[in-house]
């Protein structure tokens, strides 16, 4: 395992996050995950996950351990510095987005929000 240093201008996971998305990777049968956001939810956006094979359009990729997270470089403004952490909580576990741009987030956690530059 390797140790990640945290960069502002670059996607983090932490290596719980890392061992939950490889192991959910293998279950998809895929090769790599995409990091969307759509706009949705209650608070403006909201991420979205999907195990991909081939790398998509107009995205860029993040290398970790054994294998890469795409994110579209339309999207990178809205995940930039994003470090991304897989906790539990009670019975209950989850990917956890600590996303230094989003100015709100709904009581739920599902969606955020960020001030137009």
């Amino acid at each position: 395992m390797s140790t990640q240093i945290y960069d502002p201008n670059t996607l983090s996971m932490t290596p719980s996050a890392q061992a939950h998305i490889r192991r959910q990777i293998e279950l998809e049968d895929s090769k790599a995950l995409c990091l969307g956001i759509k706009e949705s939810g209650c608070n403006g956006y909201m991420y979205e996950l999907s195990y991909v094979q081939d790398k998509p359009e107009n995205s860029t990729a993040y290398a970790f351990d054994e294998f890469t997270v795409y994110v579209s470089r339309e999207n990178w403004k809205l995940v930039i510095g994003t470090e991304i952490d897989y906790v539990t909580e009670g019975l209950n576990s989850s990917l956890k987005f600590n996303n230094p741009n989003a100015e709100t987030l709904c009581g739920c956690g599902e969606s955020f929000s960020v001030t137009e530059t």
